[in-house]
């Protein structure tokens, strides 16, 4: 796959990030935890894939993952940290059903005609405990800190300068999230520090890349009625 058709699906969720923000303050905040429960869950399924991003190496989840900070961020901005850690905390207990799920569905008795289907459907969405174990983690506490720093850089800042705390919140929490996620994930199985670099790197880029999303829906939200 091409680095061209990356960019435009980081475009693409970043739009859709957006407009899940922009319906949330015309009908409710609903729709953006929606999307933070439904990007935790895809994260979780991506994770076990290793992936060239450039010339980083990272867990494939990383973009719809990055995806979750920005619209955290944006709940932060225009709902305050109480609704932000609502969506937080949705996203976990999503998480847990998929796992929960995930488990039942491999382990059920397949019909004999589709067994050899079932041993495929495993293979591809069997979540490693490790895994598991480490999303969860890293989820809690890099999400936590990211919305703990959000609000201490705009308190700081006096309301001033959206671009400094989303991306200053973001690229520290993505941090505490890569090292957490990859050393407890890929630890004695991958290189180690190539994957929490890669992965930081990566995330940094794409929260850069957020900035203008971030402006551009605030500005929409702003001008926008709410309707709930």
């Amino acid at each position: 796959m091409s680095m061209t058709i990356v960019i435009l699906w980081i475009i693409a969720t970043f739009t859709i990030g957006s407009v899940a923000g922009i319906l949330g303050k015309r009908y409710g905040v609903a729709y953006p935890i929606a999307l933070v429960s439904a990007l935790v869950v895809m994260a979780n399924i991506f994770a076990g894939k290793i992936v060239q991003f450039g010339p980083f190496t990272v867990p494939a989840g990383v973009i719809v993952f990055s995806m979750i900070f920005f619209i955290t961020d944006l709940i932060s901005e225009k709902w305050g940290k109480k609704e932000a850690r609502t969506a937080v905390w949705a996203g976990f207990f999503s998480s847990l059903v998929l796992v929960i799920s995930v488990y039942i569905v491999i382990n059920w008795q397949p019909a004999g005609f589709a067994a050899e289907f079932s041993e495929m459907f495993a293979k591809v969405f069997a979540l490693t405990p490790r895994i598991t174990l480490a999303g969860f983690i890293a989820y809690l506490i890099s999400q936590h800190h990211d919305i703990w720093a959000f609000h201490f850089w705009k308190k700081k800042t006096n309301g001033k300068h959206l671009w400094l705390r989303n991306n200053a919140s973001t690229i520290a929490s993505q941090l505490i999230d890569s090292v957490i996620f990859i050393f407890i994930a890929f630890y004695g199985i991958f290189p180690i520090m190539e994957l929490i670099i890669g992965q930081w790197a990566v995330k940094i880029i794409i929260a850069l890349i957020d900035t203008p999303f971030m402006y551009g829906a605030i500005w929409i939200m702003d001008r926008t009625k709410n309707k709930s």
